[in-house]
C-alpha cells in the first residue's frame, strides 16, 4: 500500500526546465499547484521532504505522463494523490482539494487531515 502524488506536469529534462522557467516567470498561471507548493526552483523543499519521510507508509511521486504506464489510470484531473492497495489505484485527494491549498503548510494539513479521517489501512 502506498500514496502516489501525481504532478500535473510531464517528466524529462526539457519539461523540467520549461516548468522551472514558467514557475519563476508566471507562477499564477503554472498548471501544477503540487509542484508549485512542494518545489523550490529545482529541488524539493526541505519541509516537504521531512513531512513525507515522517509518514508511516511508502510514497511515490509521478508525472502525468507516467501515471497510465505505471498504474493504468487515465482521465483524472491532476494534480492528485492516489492510494494504491491490493492492485487497485484510487483517487485519495483530488485536484480541487490540492489546488485549494495556498501554502505548503496548507498542503501538509490537508494530507494530515485525510490521514486522520480516512487512513490507508494495510
Amino acid at each position: 500500500m502506498k500514496l502516489i502524488f501525481v504532478y500535473n506536469a510531464d517528466s524529462g529534462l526539457v519539461n523540467t526546465l520549461i516548468d522551472v522557467v514558467h514557475k519563476t516567470v508566471s507562477p499564477k498561471t503554472y498548471a501544477c499547484n503540487l509542484c508549485g507548493l512542494t518545489y523550490a526552483s529545482v529541488s524539493m523543499k526541505k519541509a516537504w521532504k521531512r513531512f513525507i519521510s515522517s509518514l508511516d507508509l511508502p510514497v511515490e511521486f509521478l508525472h502525468r505522463d507516467q501515471l497510465s504506464d505505471h498504474y493504468g489510470v487515465e482521465g483524472v484531473e491532476l494534480p492528485a494523490v492516489f492510494l494504491h492497495a491490493e492492485g487497485s489505484t484510487t483517487v485519495w485527494i483530488d485536484a480541487e482539494a490540492l489546488n485549494a491549498c495556498h501554502t505548503l503548510d496548507d498542503l501538509i494539513r490537508l494530507v494530515q487531515g485525510r490521514l486522520a479521517v480516512t487512513p490507508p489501512t494495510t
